[in-house]
């Protein structure tokens, strides 16, 4: 068997990060969350702040890349690179990272179409983390000081904007079931839970290898 990789997409608020990481700790290996940009930007040559400007959001304005794309180096920036859009080379980019961490180590990778660019990984399971809005606008106001008003907001814009990126790179659609190995309520399973039902999924698919 190869090695053991679990993918994590998840509504913002619903605490799919704090799954991925209790995840990792009991099972003893590496979280790759913003780690993630930090190392396809040193392996495609592409500055940090590029990955970061582009991270989960499906487009960026024609000015912007224009700019940002003088920033393109190694084989990122030669054909058939050249004339593709900046966008475009920044999820390739991180697509490969993807594809190079999940060969080399067992891992927990926390959302940027990971179980998209791992489809063909036997060992890859791919989870999406879910509440109820009342308690991830609970949570958000918590954590950010903010209100309950503006943490709908933000919980609605953050939505948007990866469901916009998943659907745009993918065939599939974000938040649909049928796009997951396993989709969990966190709200209801709490993180713990929700860790024991993938611990228990990932039990159940050896078996069956």
């Amino acid at each position: 068997m190869g090695n053991k990789i679990y993918t994590i997409g998840r509504e913002f608020g619903s605490g799919g990060k704090d799954v991925g990481e209790k995840l990792a700790e009991r099972l003893g290996i590496a979280l790759y969350d913003k780690e993630l940009l930090q190392r396809a930007a040193k392996e495609s040559g592409f500055c940090e702040e590029i990955f970061e400007n582009h991270d989960e959001k499906p487009t960026s304005s024609f000015l912007y890349s224009l700019v940002m794309d003088t920033y393109s180096m190694n084989g990122y920036s030669s054909s058939p690179f050249l004339d593709m859009p900046l966008n475009h080379k920044v999820f390739l980019a991180q697509f490969d990272t993807i594809k190079k961490i999940a060969a080399n180590e067992s891992c927990v990778i926390v959302g940027r179409c990971a179980d998209y660019a791992l489809s063909d990984n036997p060992d890859c399971i791919n989870i999406f983390i879910h509440a109820d809005m009342d308690k991830r606008v609970k949570l958000v106001s918590k954590r950010a000081n903010i209100t309950e008003n503006k943490a709908k907001d933000m919980i609605i814009k953050n939505d948007k904007q990866r469901a916009s990126y998943y659907n745009y790179y993918t065939s599939k659609r974000w938040g649909d079931s049928a796009a997951y190995d396993l989709t969990l309520d966190a709200g209801k399973l709490g993180v713990d839970g929700c860790v024991d039902m993938i611990l228990k999924f990932r039990e159940i698919m050896d078996a069956r290898k």
